[in-house]
């Protein structure tokens, strides 16, 4: 094991999410002035916790606007998206926070006066922007260059250089004795007014907020500030940089060292020579699309607490599977109003994108939660919204949309025909992906069955399900109450495995059956009649309650994408990371193969194995197999 440099490695590294235990003595400290001291006596350690957690505001907001794909997806400097290896890199971010918290508590401890600062001082402020320009610009500039060194930057700055599409959070993600070096820098200004008698508590608030909300954006990768500003006032160029400014560091590393003042880049001659045109370039095309995706998936969301797992409301949290925590309960109800907004502007929104095999693949979403799809006098609203999201796919050039679970539901728009028959010139391919889903609920049930139960039999997926099936000789036992939709599937089934599908009306009858297919929804209670080591094997949305323990229970149909997948950063509601619903990796499959029919209404199933075959050989794998390659 190669032994890592000196103050390279956090001191609560191994702590975890326990080093937040460290704010505890500044609580505690606060609680006991409160209720034990004078009034007011230690009001300093109230200041760095309210700092501190506006330090985490402003990051965690500039990291939302940056994933708010639909407002900046024209702004974006480098276009890739965020993997998975960046966020895990960029994980404890908020390390400098705490660091400089433990730090401002020995300056006060050192320097009593600090305690009693008035609340407003001019001359602090004019003496801290002084000390910033002259001290603490220069100084970064200085060390910033030295960290460049082959020595320096192979053993501390190559962590932060590791994330080419920066973001707020990049900022913070560095190593220990970058981040003293940096908080010299940020305390020079503000220890250097108060020795002199100007400082105040608005200055140190204003200083440190404003320092912060420069470094988030600089690595934004979002492009906000106007060129017609640099047009107007020529002389601004040197004294303000840009997050395109500071995003050609990151790609150009011999260039633009500044902190904050690119003039120390021109005094320096460090200074990038297409920070300005690329610049301008940036902020002119901000009205134009970009690059066109080869594919989207329309998705949806399930419940206003599953609509805050998307990149833009916590990155960290998007970045895993999804499952209710504690911590997003208080945000409930800002979701609930967001929702109704959402509902009031009713357009899709682009939530994250990735590239496989340099095709460029999109989520959008329909601002529709999943009680609604059930509700009658909202289908028409719905289908308006799925319909302008394909037709302005279509527009766009895409080629192939696919529908996520609801989106295609029979009872909505009989599986995506409604809007084939409406707009039988479209170019964008509809995809419901439900092939891939039936083919990977196949390929689960284990070789040698030879009887099943299947519940939801007549509908599209069960429909092909039991015809796949009957035609190897397996026995179908279908719940379904209608004997003419019954007979219409069976009289599909080649006359000799016609008498391998049975209609049954009762749970009871599958009591025996040890191979549960569900494809409609089952209560505890219908679980029952299922035997002891039953498996229930599902694709019906939401998933059934895992009632029984002497049962097993089956995930929704879903594939692992391919590893050479880039910039897949979020988790696809409850799947593991890299992992899609079937339906999704349908609409991969589609356009990887360059099909041109669209995928719409009732299965084709003479196409499961064709289906199938496609996906394995574009490097898609069962999600079992998957996990037993790559354990986590």
């Amino acid at each position: 094991m190669v032994a890592r440099a000196v103050l390279s490695a956090w001191p609560w590294e191994n702590l975890g999410t326990f080093k937040y235990l460290l704010y505890g003595p500044f609580i505690g400290k606060l609680l006991y002035s409160k209720f034990h001291e004078d009034a007011q006596t230690d009001t300093w350690c109230l200041h760095i916790l309210i700092l501190c957690a506006l330090r985490g505001l402003i990051h965690q907001s500039w990291c939302s606007y940056s994933n708010m794909l639909f407002l900046t997806r024209n702004r974006r400097i480098q276009k890739q998206g965020v993997d998975f290896k960046q966020i895990d890199r960029e994980w404890d971010w908020d390390n400098f926070i705490l660091l400089q918290a433990l730090i401002a508590s020995v300056a006060f401890y050192i320097f009593p006066f600090l305690s009693d600062l008035p609340v407003w001082n001019t001359r602090g402020v004019i003496a801290a922007l002084i000390l910033h320009i002259g001290v603490s610009e220069p100084l970064y500039y200085w060390v910033h260059r030295c960290f460049h060194g082959n020595y320096l930057f192979t053993r501390y700055h190559s962590l932060h250089h590791a994330s080419t599409v920066t973001q707020s959070f990049t900022a913070g993600s560095a190593t220990f004795l970058e981040h003293l070096i940096l908080s010299a820098v940020v305390g020079i200004p503000v220890l250097g007014s108060s020795l002199m008698g100007f400082g105040s508590i608005s200055m140190i608030y204003g200083y440190v907020l404003i320092f912060d909300f420069l470094r988030c954006l600089g690595h934004s990768n979002v492009e906000v500030v106007p060129h017609a500003m640099f047009h107007a006032f020529p002389f601004l160029k040197y004294l303000i940089y840009t997050p395109t400014y500071h995003s050609l560091h990151h790609t150009e590393m011999g260039t633009n060292f500044c902190l904050f003042m690119p003039l120390f880049d021109a005094l320096g001659n460090t200074m990038n020579c297409k920070s300005w045109e690329l610049h301008k370039k940036i902020t002119s095309d901000t009205g134009k699309y970009g690059r066109v995706p080869d594919f989207v998936f329309l998705a949806h969301v399930v419940d206003v607490i599953s609509a805050l797992h998307v990149p833009f409301v916590f990155r960290s949290f998007g970045s895993l599977p999804f499952a209710t925590r504690i911590f997003l309960l208080p945000l409930w109800p800002q979701a609930f109003v967001i929702m109704l907004l959402m509902w009031a502007w009713s357009k899709t929104f682009l939530v994250t994108f990735y590239n496989l095999r340099g095709r460029l693949h999109q989520t959008w979403a329909v601002p529709r939660f999943g009680f609604q799809y059930f509700l009658p006098f909202a289908t028409e609203g719905i289908n308006n919204q799925i319909e302008q999201a394909i037709l302005r796919a279509d527009r766009l050039g895409v080629k192939v949309i696919s529908l996520a679970a609801l989106n295609k539901n029979e009872a909505l728009n009989g599986g995506g025909t409604l809007f084939v028959d409406k707009h039988p010139n479209l170019k964008v391919r509809v995809v419901h992906g439900n092939t891939l889903t039936a083919a990977v609920i196949l390929h689960e049930i284990p070789q040698g069955v030879k009887e099943v139960f299947l519940t939801g039999a007549t509908s599209k997926l069960g429909r092909a399900i039991a015809l796949y099936l009957c035609q190897r000789k397996v026995r179908v036992l279908m719940l379904t109450l209608s004997t003419e939709r019954f007979q219409k599937i069976q009289r599909e089934a080649p006359v000799e495995f016609q008498n391998y599908l049975v209609q049954v009306t009762k749970y009871q009858a599958a009591q025996n059956c040890k191979t549960w297919i569900v494809g409609k929804w089952i209560t505890p209670r219908q679980q029952n009649w299922a035997p002891s080591g039953a498996h229930f094997h599902q694709f019906v949305v939401p998933p059934i309650l895992p009632f029984r323990r002497d049962c097993t229970y089956g995930d929704l149909a879903a594939l692992k994408l391919p590893e050479d997948v880039q910039g897949l950063g979020s988790c696809e509601y409850t799947m593991e990371r890299g992992v899609v619903h079937a339906c999704h990796a349908g609409g991969v499959v589609h356009v990887l193969e360059g099909w041109t029919h669209h995928e719409v209404g009732a299965l084709d199933v003479d196409r499961i194995d064709v289906v199938w075959k496609a996906a394995l050989k574009h490097g898609l794998k069962p999600v079992n197999e998957a996990m037993e390659q790559n354990p986590q």
